[in-house]
């Protein structure tokens, strides 16, 4: 494809020296135009053709058009205000974030998401198990790793000149994928009893307690909306819905919660995930 556009432009400029007096408007279909061009406005180029009279002036929308050579060998390239680099130069392209809930559901998760693109960035998350707070009393250790790439939504309708609020700002759906370890203590409830003896005591029998280590790893879609404040904060809330799979070395208990995200268990092997993060943006 580029190999094509760089023939096409030799041609343009070709033949826009060999038309004397005359400008060339290349449209973003390939198509040319031989005018005068006689005004390039904000939204529109206005121009005469050749052919015809001198006072009927026509005119074309700068979205439609790749660029124009004047009769001078000047180029001017034009690119669509939504998708132009330039717009968004002031834009923070960086964003370290936290998961904000994550420390109370026994893990600590950091990302980093860095804009490729007007309407397109990167994401990689870090997950580590164990580091928040042990509500379950299992002692878990570990760690797991997203990563994804976030897809922006366009506005339904476009008016000349509009653009992102933001580079890193709106609605937008992420395909992500996981992967995951940790070990756990967990008690084999197998081998709790209860009995009395022969001279009438009540002996209780604990579960057993053993460690377990599990394995699991997710493919979902996600969607999400993202804020920005300032040009300094963030707040990034998302949900998401997968297929999922786990392996333990317990076979006797499925673990649902993975810490980064939720597997149904092995006969309906659905993943989900949600979460609210808060981030800083840097350049």
């Amino acid at each position: 494809m580029n190999y094509l556009r760089l023939i096409i432009s030799i041609l343009f400029v070709a033949i826009a020296v060999q038309l004397n007096a005359q400008d060339v408007i290349l449209k973003k279909n390939n198509e040319l135009i031989n005018c005068k061009i006689k005004e390039v406005g904000l939204d529109e180029i206005k121009y005469i053709l050749p052919d015809h009279p001198a006072d009927l002036l026509f005119s074309i929308d700068k979205d439609n058009i790749d660029k124009i050579v004047l009769e001078n060998g000047m180029e001017m390239v034009f690119k669509k205000a939504m998708t132009d680099p330039e717009n968004y130069k002031e834009n923070k392209k960086n964003a370290l974030k936290i998961d904000f809930l994550s420390p109370i559901t026994g893990n600590t998760t950091f990302a980093y998401e860095r804009s490729l693109k007007p309407g397109r960035s990167i994401e990689g998350t870090l997950g580590i198990i164990g580091l928040g707070a042990n509500i379950d009393d299992n002692n878990a250790g570990g760690a797991f790793v997203k990563f994804g790439i976030k897809f922006i939504k366009d506005p339904d309708y476009y008016l000349r000149g509009m653009r992102y609020a933001h580079i890193l700002k709106g609605s937008y759906i992420k395909p992500e994928f996981a992967f995951g370890a940790f070990s756990r203590n967990y008690y084999d409830w197998r081998y709790e009893s209860s009995y009395y003896d022969q001279w009438g005591n009540w002996i209780y029998v604990e579960p057993k307690k053993s460690r377990e280590t599990v394995v699991s790893g997710t493919l979902q879609l996600v969607f999400g909306k993202q804020w920005v404040f300032d040009n300094v904060f963030l707040v990034d809330m998302h949900a998401g819905i997968g297929y999922g799979f786990s392996t333990s070395s317990n076979d006797y208990y499925d673990a649902g919660y993975h810490y980064g995200y939720t597997i149904a268990p092995t006969e309906f092997p659905m993943s989900f995930s949600s979460g609210i993060k808060i981030g800083y943006l840097f350049k």
